[in-house]
This record gives C-alpha cells, sequence and structure tokens, in this order.
C-alpha cells in the first residue's frame, strides 16, 4: 500500500477571466467552455495526489447553480476526495466573482473520476487520501455512496453500447 497523502497535497485553484468570446447569446459563459476548464484543473489535482499520468474516467457531474456572466472571473478550486485502487474521486467548485463589487457566488460544482497510468499504459495503485477540514471528512464519507452509483451506471452505458450500433442513420 502506497503511503497515504493529505487532500490539500492535491488541491488545486485557477482563476479566469470572463471576456465576452466565453459567451452565448444570454451574455453566460458557455458550458462547455467552464467544462474545459474543470476537466483541466481536476487533472492537475490528480497527477498531484498520484504524481503519474492520468485519464479522466468519468465525469460524475456538472451542477450549474448560477449564470457567469461576461466581466466577472470564474475560480476553480479542485482536489482528490478519495481514492479506490487505482482511480481518484476530484471534486471541483467553481466561484464566479463580480470583479466591480466583489460580490461571489457558488457558479457549479463537479465530481470526476480520474485513473492512474503506470509506465506500461495501464492503470497503477494510487495512494489513499486523508481528508482534515470539514468539508474534506463530508466529501471523502460520501465518496463510497457515488462510487457504487458511478459503478451502475458503467454497466449501464455497457448494456448501451452492445444495443446502438455504428450504422449510420440512413442505411
Amino acid at each position: 500500500m502506497l503511503e497515504p497523502k493529505y487532500v490539500n497535497e492535491s488541491r488545486a485553484v485557477k482563476s479566469a477571466h470572463v471576456l465576452p468570446q466565453d459567451t452565448n447569446q444570454y451574455n453566460t459563459m458557455f458550458g462547455g467552455k467552464l467544462m474545459s476548464y474543470i476537466d483541466d484543473i481536476a487533472a492537475i489535482s490528480a497527477v498531484r495526489h498520484a504524481r503519474k499520468p492520468v485519464v479522466t474516467a468519468s465525469t460524475d457531474s456538472v451542477d450549474f447553480l448560477h449564470p457567469i456572466k461576461a466581466g466577472t472571473s470564474v475560480c476553480l478550486e479542485s482536489f482528490v476526495t478519495w481514492t479506490h485502487k487505482t482511480s481518484m474521486e476530484i471534486f471541483v467548485k467553481v466561484i464566479s466573482e463580480d470583479l466591480l463589487t466583489g460580490k461571489r457566488v457558488l457558479a457549479a460544482t463537479s465530481f470526476l473520476t480520474f485513473v492512474a497510468l503506470g509506465e506500461d499504459g495501464r492503470p497503477t495503485e494510487v495512494p489513499p487520501v486523508i481528508p482534515e477540514t470539514d468539508e474534506e471528512i463530508m466529501l471523502h464519507e460520501s465518496a463510497p455512496a457515488r462510487h457504487e452509483i458511478r459503478k451502475l451506471r458503467k454497466e449501464d452505458s455497457r448494456r448501451f453500447a452492445q444495443i446502438f450500433t455504428t450504422k449510420k442513420p440512413w442505411e
């Protein structure tokens, strides 16, 4: 078993100014743009924890809680909440800030799963995680339930893959 690591060792923070080209016709940030930021920051946390190359295994959810307007900033914070054998659950929270007033709001949350890869390109063991703060402990303790939901969802995806074809719709 690898030496456990504190949640804080994987913590990563990223801020960006939301510009007009980052927004849709409603002057709010494109969901896909934010999802790209989320995947990027989560990957940084995963690599910091595993100290190995990682791949995104799944994005459990991206819950958009508040619109993010052009001219504001977004600050994303991510960290490893829990680990299994070769996988890591990463939590990302997104804070939007009106730069003129200083008002901050929780704009989105997300859970992702990453898998660490060994030199052979196959999944490899990751260290356990040690939560310290109330937030970290709550997320760590609730992670096994999310892991079970992920397993069920993956089974559904495999069943769907057996039904869906790659044929062109007009064939």
